[in-house]
């Protein structure tokens, strides 16, 4: 019995050792190639974007405690009563003819540059969750030490194309300092593209000054290196912390996701197409304001909606009426021509057990469909966010692979035809032993690395594991293989020095 279990799990190690040797080639997009899922005609969708100008022009949106917004929308052609700004009929759309449809993410390493917006999906994991979780500790604060984990986990899963931004918050370090730890990790830690942050206007300064020593002052002028999320603090609202954020990153030519953050019932009508029509009103809002402060800086149309139980209050996840709101936004960007962001593993269930498992795919599969282009939250999220799961990461990362399979479609090239192998085998056999089945076995079919399909009996003889056991077994594992992408040594040491420096400049503070 621990002879066969030696065996079946030396084979899983084999593989997982062969995706980390290969981490180098993994892509940094899925190329989509089948169409999207859409559930709104066109005359719903005039409906919403009709709505959501009205509610831009009668309603208006409140830019709080940041008087300089208040300047550049006026100039703009906005009418600003206070705090209170209302949109003329048109003059959003009008604003936002200079945000590209599409932008690339350039990345340290050049073959990890992405690319956002048009038909691709880019991966991104989980993000702003306090507390971890892993089967052997149960549910604690995140240390730093979580967050390079996860840093290094994402690194190495081909399936995720994005380093993220706050993959957790590392709650060991002050406030005021610990996202000078965060954007590093992500710099040392992984090559591929990252976020900034945005709990400050000056955290963002710090976060533009990093990426200066690491791609050079002129260069991010030039080139977009972040994409950093901005939420709206819905009902149709901006406060004075995001709106500093933003216009960090958009003076800077880096993008920026503006995201209305909604629990519909509470932060929005309990209707999808109410939630929808103030989704697209203040999503409009922020990315013109972007457009203000830098034409042509780089936007996505970014939303997180979730329904409350009217009965607790309590936010819930994957259910129908929050998919209906990701099909109809994605269909809104795409009519404004820009790039989307939304869904992800998203789940209210504290452990990764099989409410987890519905609701996360649930709401994975319909981002696929749906066509979003950012997908913030692919991995790890537990407890509607609250925790950041490292077996559900390793389980959400396995499905991440199944979703760039799904998207590419159906191989329809004279290999996928196979009429080859309907000739050889004909009526009444089997294709086991077919040429072309023996060509292509090892890519046929998406093999999980999580799922167990061997018969009952030996699935007992191997221990009885479930899926969360086995994920228990692969993340240290990973961690263990792990070794960091090279960096010059000589912007390794003045991003050190960078962080020394702005750490001895102030007291530390929790908040």
């Amino acid at each position: 019995m621990a002879r066969e279990g030696r065996k079946r799990g030396g084979g899983r190690s084999a593989r997982i050792a062969a995706r980390q040797s290969n981490v180098a080639q993994t892509i940094s997009f899925i190329e989509r190639k089948i169409p999207y899922f859409e559930v709104l005609n066109d005359e719903a969708l005039a409906l919403i974007e009709y709505n959501a100008e009205t509610v831009l022009e009668e309603i208006g949106i409140e830019f709080r405690d940041y008087p300089s917004a208040l300047s550049l929308l006026k100039n703009a052609g906005a009418d600003v009563d206070n705090e209170r700004v209302r949109f003329p009929r048109g003059l959003c759309r009008q604003l936002l003819a200079t945000a590209p449809s599409e932008y690339t993410q350039h990345a340290r390493n050049s073959k990890r540059s992405t690319i956002i917006g048009g038909d691709r999906t880019v991966l991104v994991p989980a993000y702003g969750s306090p507390f971890i979780r892993n089967a052997e500790e149960g549910r604690r604060y995140a240390t730093i030490e979580d967050f390079k984990n996860f840093v290094k986990l994402t690194y190495l899963s081909p399936g995720l194309h994005h380093s993220g931004g706050t993959v957790c918050e590392p709650v060991d370090i002050p406030v005021n300092k610990r996202h000078l730890d965060m954007v590093y990790s992500h710099i040392r830690y992984s090559d591929k593209p990252f976020m900034g942050s945005v709990t400050a206007p000056e955290r963002a300064e710090d976060t533009v000054e990093m990426i200066k020593i690491l791609f050079g002052s002129n260069e991010i002028q030039e080139k977009t290196v972040l994409t950093s999320l901005i939420n709206a603090n819905s009902p149709m609202t901006f406060d004075a912390t995001m709106l500093g954020a933003a216009t960090v990153y958009a003076e800077n030519n880096q993008a920026t996701m503006i995201s209305p953050f909604i629990l519909a019932g509470a932060m929005s009508p309990v209707s999808v197409a109410g939630t929808l029509t103030q989704i697209l009103a203040e999503a409009m809002a922020g990315m013109s304001y972007i457009q203000c402060v830098r034409p042509g800086a780089p936007v996505v149309f970014g939303t997180f909606a979730s329904a409350l139980s009217m009965q607790s209050g309590a936010p819930t996840f994957g259910g129908p009426e929050p998919s209906l709101v990701i099909y109809g936004a994605a269909q809104l960007a795409r009519r404004l021509n820009l790039p989307f962001r939304s869904g992800g593993g998203l789940c209210a269930s504290k452990i990764p057990d099989a409410q987890a498992a519905y609701e996360s795919a649930n709401t994975l599969q319909t981002s696929a469909l749906a066509g979003v282009n950012f997908m913030l939250h692919t991995a790890g999220w537990l407890e509607g966010g609250l925790s950041m799961g490292y077996e559900k990461f390793i389980i959400d990362a396995d499905q991440a692979n199944m979703i760039a399979v799904l998207l590419n479609g159906i191989d329809t090239s004279e290999n996928g035809q196979a009429l080859g192998a309907l000739r050889e085998i004909g009526p009444g056999a089997h294709f086991l032993g077919a040429a072309h089945t023996q060509t292509n076995f090892e890519t046929a079919f998406y093999r999980s690395e999580i799922a167990d399909n061997n018969s009952f009996e030996q699935w007992e003889e191997e221990g009885s594991r479930d899926a969360m056991q086995r994920a228990a077994e692969i993340w240290p594992r990973m961690l263990r293989d792990y070794e960091p992408p090279a960096i010059d040594p000589g912007v390794d040491e003045a991003l050190r020095e960078f962080i020394s420096r702005r750490k001895a400049e102030f007291p530390d503070k929790d908040y």
